[in-house]
């Protein structure tokens, strides 16, 4: 199968999907409007899984292979996904919540990474974001022995075993990585398992989760840690800790994705 048979297979059962949670939300479309807010949607995802965020890729790949022959242009395609950011927002975790129905394991990744809005050298002229807090420092990219700065949002992606995002939530670039974590819904089935980076280290808060919710967090441990863990609880974590979003994948999106607000920026 090619990958342009393979990307319009998947597209239709995307549409398929997102068009019946619309209409079981009571979802309806204007009546005025040529093209459906399911159309809109399952491009903008398809952009998300195929073409690196990238909306006008998305755009006339749906428009040349006669999916979506009346699929509006590129302007106004942003303006209708600015518009449904907050239904699109539900739908993702009713997506979500689909995908993790539909799991056949338990087991869940959360990883992070930045999204930045400019150079560095440009932060006094940016008009995305305005403040001190969207500063951070990425310590996957090393410059000169150091974390490498940035200037954005970081987002936190939680995803199943076959790496399907399910559940996300953004953060200033200052933010540490367990800040987000707690901003993450974590509705997960009772008996997960967890995977996640040394970043995401809180005792208490793997304590409370077990106990409460029967959770299972299995963070990797630094070398200092006071709670090591086994050798072979170590090689499964590192078996399992995959990253969430490939490397190329966030390259790609640093370099297509040119969003001109900070909605913009979330939306991409």
């Amino acid at each position: 199968m090619s990958d342009t048979v393979k990307i319009v297979t998947e597209t239709t059962y995307l549409y398929v999907i997102i068009d019946d949670i619309l209409k079981s939300l009571g979802h309806r479309d204007h009546p005025a409007c040529a093209c459906s807010d399911s159309e809109v949607i399952t491009t903008a995802v398809a952009a998300a899984l195929h073409f690196g965020s990238n909306h006008c890729d998305a755009n006339g790949f749906v428009q040349q292979t006669g999916l979506m022959p009346g699929m509006v242009e590129a302007s106004r395609f942003s303006r209708r996904i600015h518009r449904l950011g907050e239904l699109v927002a539900d739908l993702f975790l009713q997506l979500g919540h689909v995908f993790k129905s539909l799991s056949e394991s338990m087991v869940y990744r959360i990883d992070s990474f930045p999204l930045n809005s400019c150079h560095n050298i440009r932060i006094p002229r940016s008009r995305l974001f305005k403040h001190e807090q969207y500063r951070g420092r990425n310590a996957s990219k090393r410059q000169y022995r150091r974390a490498t700065p940035f200037y954005g949002i970081k987002v936190f992606v939680m995803t199943d075993e076959a790496n399907r995002p399910v559940e996300y939530c953004f953060t200033p670039g200052s933010w540490a990585e367990i800040d987000g974590l707690r901003q993450m819904p974590l509705d997960l089935p009772p008996g997960s398992e967890v995977y996640l980076d040394s970043g995401f280290t809180d005792y208490w808060m793997e304590d409370e989760l077990k106990e409460a919710e029967n959770l299972n967090f299995w963070v990797a441990r630094r070398k200092n840690s006071h709670r090591p863990h086994h050798p072979s609880v170590d090689f499964l974590i590192r078996h399992h800790r995959k990253p969430t979003v490939r490397r190329c994948d966030r390259d790609h999106i640093q370099r297509d994705n040119c969003p001109v607000s900070e909605k913009g920026t979330r939306c991409h």
